[in-house]
Formats: C-alpha cells, structure tokens, sequence
C-alpha cells in the first residue's frame, strides 16, 4: 500500500507512520532523511542537492523529488511505502504525478488548531539531558524538574504559542490545500484525532479497510 499522511504539525503524523510500518508491514520514507543520504552517498541527485546546500539556498522540488523517485526504486518498497515530509504543496504533488510516483490513499488526520496549541504548549524537555515531558500528559515528578537528571525543564521556542499559530498558518495556507488535490483523485481518507494514540490508529485502519 501506497501512503501519504497528512496533517497539522503535531497532528501525529510520526507517530502513526511508525505504527503504521510495522503494521503494513511497508517503510515510512522520511524526505529529511533520504536527503541527508543521498548527500553523502554521493548520489547524482545528492551531488546536485549539496550544491544548492553548500550555497545555503532550498532544495528545488524537482530534486526533491528526483531523489524520492531514487529511494522508491529500492526493493523494500516493492509493496508499498509511507512519504513523510513530501508533499508539501499542491506544486510538489504535481511534480510527483509527473514522476510517476503514485498512491493508493492519503490520509488526512483531523485536529482543532486550539488542541495543537494546548499540546505543543504543554511540552517542556530538560536542557541538560533532552528527556521530553508534557505538564499534562506526562508530568514531572517535581514541576520543572527532570525525572532523570534533575535539570530544568525548558518550553522549546519551536512549542511555544505564537510560533505554533505561525506555523498552522502556514499548513493551512501551503499544505492543507492538497485535500482538496487528492480527494479530487478519489483517494483522501479524513480520520478524526482520537482521544489515544491506538484510537487514531484504529481509525486510520479502518479508513484504509485494514484488519486491526
């Protein structure tokens, strides 16, 4: 099977990609990831990359996608595979189409922007260690305090309010979009965020007619 997941960030994308690898039995295809080895593979499509990241300019989509084209190519895909960070904007998924890559479903998981901004909000890790927390969901023993290392526990400036609001922002405006692209293809699932992890991933399954 053939996927892509969408959603908010900290939608729980990841998340459900490695459930849903091990699950389908396919790999998750991360974009950062293949980039970074495709760089130091040397790969013709990784040479043209380092190029443009040598010069401290963005990765075109065209070898964006030239070197996930590279990846899918590889024997592990053979029965399917889950993208992760690609595609972004409607541009990107036409340039996939163009390439021939293809997809038996795209997933969007549903959340409210205020249950974003209350989860991102919440997380706090130790400056000293990196151990993650959440003041609701998993709490420190002591408040501000590491479990771990006793280090003090900070709000990273990637989860602070305002910068996850910008961030929406910008799914809503550049990524959201491609529901509309795929549904007009036949193939977008929308699969409300459950209350637990095994909810969401239950519910994606069976979007997708998998036996849980």
């Amino acid at each position: 099977m053939k996927l892509i997941l969408l959603g908010a960030p900290s939608a729980g994308k990841g998340t459900q990609a490695e459930i849903l690898k091990k699950k389908l039995e396919i790999p998750t295809i991360s974009t950062g990831n293949i980039l970074r080895a495709a760089v130091k593979n040397g790969t013709p499509t990784g040479l043209k990359a380092k190029e443009y990241m040598d010069a401290g300019k963005l990765v075109p989509d065209e070898v964006i996608i030239g070197i996930i084209n590279d990846r899918l190519q590889e024997p592990d895909c053979a029965n399917g595979y889950i993208l992760d960070g690609v595609p972004r904007t409607i541009a990107q998924a036409e340039a996939m189409e163009q390439a021939g890559i293809s997809f038996d479903a795209v997933v969007a998981i549903e959340i409210p922007d205020e249950k974003i901004v209350a989860r991102m909000g919440g997380r706090r890790v130790c400056e000293h260690c990196g151990a993650s927390y959440h003041i609701v969901n998993i709490p420190p023993k002591t408040e501000g305090v590491c479990d771990v290392c006793g280090g003090k526990l900070v709000q990273r400036k990637d989860d602070d309010p305002e910068t996850v609001r910008d961030r929406l922002e910008v799914y809503h405006r550049e990524t959201e979009p491609l529901k509309g692209f795929y549904e007009a293809r036949g193939i977008l699932k929308t699969v409300e965020d459950q209350s637990t992890v095994d909810g969401t991933t239950q519910a994606i399954l069976r979007a997708l007619g998998v036996d849980a």
